[in-house]
């Protein structure tokens, strides 16, 4: 008796999970999807919150801003977790090797005064403004509403305790391998004049009860920062004799260039809802506004304190009052 091998093809009754094919048909979908969207609880609630019986635990009123769908909003990185863990361990061995480079050339050592006092007194005590940045973004993956908005948040809130441990270990480095330099760095962030207005905001932004305007508060303070201090310094750098300053910022601005697609897309969604756009389209004008001209003025002595260390020809106030312009001209639509 003889036996014929044949490949036979057996069709699948169904390509992925009945919730996903609702939305966008039976046809295979990506994991992001798949463990993304329709998977906000709705329902079932045992209790309503005793801190505020007027909402369930769960409530798509925690902010002013709304959706019709919450899964309108798709993160355009498709983060789940395991692209997301291979993209910071990248990220993070890329920083770590950069880091080996400095300490092996002694490069923190050769900088000017007033670099490696823009790094002491400034740079590193914003890792307090990154672990804000956490806790602002832990609130709005608890309240927000909507899975794939909420697991963005929740990404970019992992992301500022790995942006605090970078400004950690320049801190370290800094300062010979030592933590000494850290509870310097503290002492600089409660009480230097330059810094309070910045922590105050932070301060101020984390108990914050509605999460959409925290965002665009945090948003704000990271737009006019992350310019100033890893784009508009890391050019000043690289002809002032810094260029371990420079090295470092290439991995900060990268992370923030990374981060603002999520932001961007959150924004954009929002504008563009077909029931409550022209509302959010309102709220994004009148508290993006403000939330910048609150970030301007808690940056202005940070970037003041700039110009003093490196020589006005740097022109990081300068640099920060045109930042802002641009921002609160893209969240109210008039020109910068």
């Amino acid at each position: 008796m003889q036996y014929e091998l044949k490949t036979q093809v057996i069709e699948p009754q169904r390509h992925t999970f009945t919730h996903i094919a609702k939305r966008y048909g039976d046809k295979p979908a990506s994991r992001y999807l798949e463990g993304s969207v329709d998977v906000q609880p709705k329902e079932h609630f045992h209790y309503r919150p005793t801190w505020d019986p007027s909402r369930e635990i769960f409530d798509d009123s925690y902010s002013v801003f709304r959706l019709t769908d919450a899964y309108s909003f798709l993160d355009p990185r498709q983060y789940y977790y395991a692209p997301y863990v291979t993209a910071r361990s990248s990220h993070h061995e890329a920083f770590a090797t950069t880091l080996e480079y400095i300490e092996a050339r002694g490069l923190l050592d050769r900088l000017p005064d007033g670099w490696s006092r823009v790094l002491r007194e400034l740079v590193v005590p914003l890792r307090h403004l990154e672990s804000a940045g956490q806790l602002i973004l832990c609130n709005m993956a608890r309240f927000g509403w909507g899975a794939t908005i909420t697991q963005a948040a929740a990404y970019s809130a992992f992301d500022r305790v790995g942006n605090a441990q970078v400004l950690s270990r320049v801190g370290i480095a800094l300062g010979g391998g030592t933590a000494d330099l850290l509870g310097e760095a503290k002492t600089h962030w409660m009480d230097d004049a330059s810094l309070q207005g910045l922590r105050r905001l932070a301060e101020e932004t984390i108990v914050e009860a509605d999460w959409g305007l925290a965002l665009l508060h945090l948003d704000a303070v990271d737009r006019l920062l992350y310019d100033l201090l890893y784009r508009h310094l890391d050019d000043e750098a690289v002809v002032g004799g810094a260029p371990a300053y420079s090295l470092v910022s290439q991995h900060m601005s990268s992370w923030f260039d990374d981060n603002r697609k999520w932001i961007d897309a959150l924004y954009k969604t929002w504008r563009e809802d077909p029931e409550l756009g022209e509302t959010n389209a309102a709220l994004l004008a009148e508290h993006g506004g403000a939330a910048v001209d609150a970030a301007l003025e808690a940056v202005t002595p940070f970037a003041a304190r700039i110009d003093e260390l490196l020589g006005d020809g740097i022109g990081a106030v300068d640099r920060i009052t045109t930042t802002a312009a641009e921002v609160r001209a893209a969240h109210t639509g008039e020109q910068a």
